[in-house]
């Protein structure tokens, strides 16, 4: 357990998860963000140094990977941007090169399962391949593990099972539903990954991990309905093309057409492992399967403890935009509501901090949910993410077609929009001590940065029913936080 070990992409789905298993397993545990104000909330964050840094902007790596002895490497680009294979290429280039010039000694990564042979592997699988060739031919010595789909509460791929599973009692199913895939609990994905900091014998190898069963997607979509005591049935179809099949997704499950998109084009390839490396290498690890993963899922999700979820380190509309400084000068139109309320600065805080997911927004929620449509109607993230957990924020998270942007607890927390609109907006609310005991003065700020005309004319024609929506949220965390 000598020197530090870095972590790529800890905000994400995996690396927020690996951090508190390296943590308890005794390493020192440096992690590399582009925004530090991501890792508020998590309950690592001040047990792990924090260095600052893009892979993309490469002059930013080297203080990062100072006194480094391995890293992991769990950075993937793909988005609704069509070069996303290019993009992960440049980023491992850069990481790699970095880490040999710094001294690290071993890089692990996490790719994915399928045929490299195959003529037609898909561009997501093919991606995840190339950049385990540029990561081992450009930098230190390289572990690669690569997985199939990985169950867990919070993975992109288990979530589009689950969805499916709950909301669709006939599923219309096309060829890919039939493919055969290895999946893997996420409990056993963590074993593999801290393993493999202590694996000498097979360092600078390819391992291909995957759990006890090999399934085909459908049935792993009524393995989890029976798990739920659903009953569902598949009608497989000729046709569905990845694309149709991707909105399809994209309004059944939280999952945008963008990312389920490539998700699906991989399902017509075999995920499977073809050889027994992890076997040999990690002989103490015998993966679950998948009847029990999905057990263990079900029982996290039932008491709340989502750690992590795919939907943290995207902004699926917009981008993941570095945090923004609101401010007054021109060009940003501003309403601001101010009231005082006879409650405690923690109980209004806690009113605030517990809006949207299955709690709702407290006034015409049919109206916050038909804007979700309309935002799903032009390729939006729409209103079904939901919350990560339903009283506990941090910074990244998803709060239906919100993203938490900075957070201050019982003083401040602002949301930053994802569904569709022309310009920028957000919705802050600000909670300070009134001037009588046990009140509280509750400023409700929205803003909006309106882009072009189109910006102007969105607002404007909108401003009456917005008045009237934020006016009465203002009012009713007011009474919920003195009840």
């Amino acid at each position: 357990m000598s020197g530090r070990v870095l972590v790529t992409g800890a905000t994400g789905y995996i690396g927020g998860r690996l951090v508190p298993q390296l943590l308890e397993a005794g390493y020192r545990v440096r992690v590399l963000v582009r925004n530090p104000e991501r890792l508020q909330g998590r309950s690592w964050a001040h047990d792990v140094e924090v260095a600052t840094g893009d892979v993309f902007q490469p002059e930013t790596l080297p203080a990062a990977m100072d006194g480094i002895h391995a890293a992991y490497y769990l950075i993937h680009s793909m988005s609704g941007t069509a070069d996303f294979p290019e993009r992960d290429k440049v980023a491992a280039r850069n990481f790699s090169t970095t880490a040999k010039d710094a001294g690290v000694e071993h890089v692990i990564y996490l790719g994915g399962l399928g045929d490299p042979d195959a003529e037609d592997l898909s561009v997501h699988l093919r991606s995840r391949h190339e950049t385990g060739d540029v990561l081992r031919e450009h930098g230190p010595t390289l572990t690669e593990l690569r997985a199939a789909v990985i169950v867990g509460s919070g993975s992109a791929s288990f979530e589009m099972i689950r969805n499916l599973a709950e909301r669709v009692p006939v599923m219309v199913c096309p060829r890919w539903v039939f493919t055969r895939i290895q999946p893997i609990g996420i409990a056993d994905v963590m074993r593999y990954l801290v393993s493999a900091l202590e694996l000498d014998a097979c360092r600078g190898r390819i391992i291909q991990i995957g759990g006890a069963d090999v399934l085909t997607y459908g049935e792993m979509m009524t393995g989890y309905a029976r798990a739920r005591g659903l009953r569902r049935w598949l009608v497989p179809v000729p046709v569905l093309s990845p694309r149709l099949s991707s909105y399809w997704v994209h309004w059944v499950t939280p999952i945008p057409a963008d990312i389920a998109r490539p998700l699906i084009d991989g399902l017509k390839n075999e995920v499977i492992a073809r050889d027994d490396s992890a076997a040999e290498c990690f002989p103490e690890i015998e993966p679950i399967g998948y009847a029990e993963a999905v057990r263990r899922t079900l029982a996290k999700l039932d008491a709340g403890e989502v750690t992590t979820s795919w939907s943290d380190a995207l902004a699926s509309s917009q981008g993941d935009q570095p945090t923004t400084e609101i401010d007054f000068r021109e060009g940003m139109i501003v309403e601001q509501r101010r009231r005082t309320v006879d409650a405690s600065p923690a109980a209004v805080f806690a009113v605030v901090t517990s809006l949207g997911g299955r709690r709702g927004w407290l006034y015409a929620d049919a109206l916050w949910r038909l804007r979700g449509v309309l935002d799903r109607l032009v390729g939006g993230v729409g209103f079904r993410r939901g919350r990560r957990d339903a009283q506990e924020l941090r910074v990244g998270d998803a709060v239906d077609f919100w993203r938490v942007e900075a957070i201050e607890t019982n003083a401040l927390l602002r949301l930053r929009a994802e569904m569709k609109v022309p310009g920028r907006a957000w919705l802050e609310f600000r909670v300070a001590p009134g001037d009588q005991a046990d009140t509280t003065i509750l400023q409700q700020n929205a803003y909006f940065a309106p882009r072009g005309l189109a910006g102007l004319i969105y607002w404007y024609a909108l401003y009456p029913i917005h008045r009237r929506i934020f006016s009465q949220l203002s009012e009713r965390v007011a009474q919920a936080a003195a009840d």
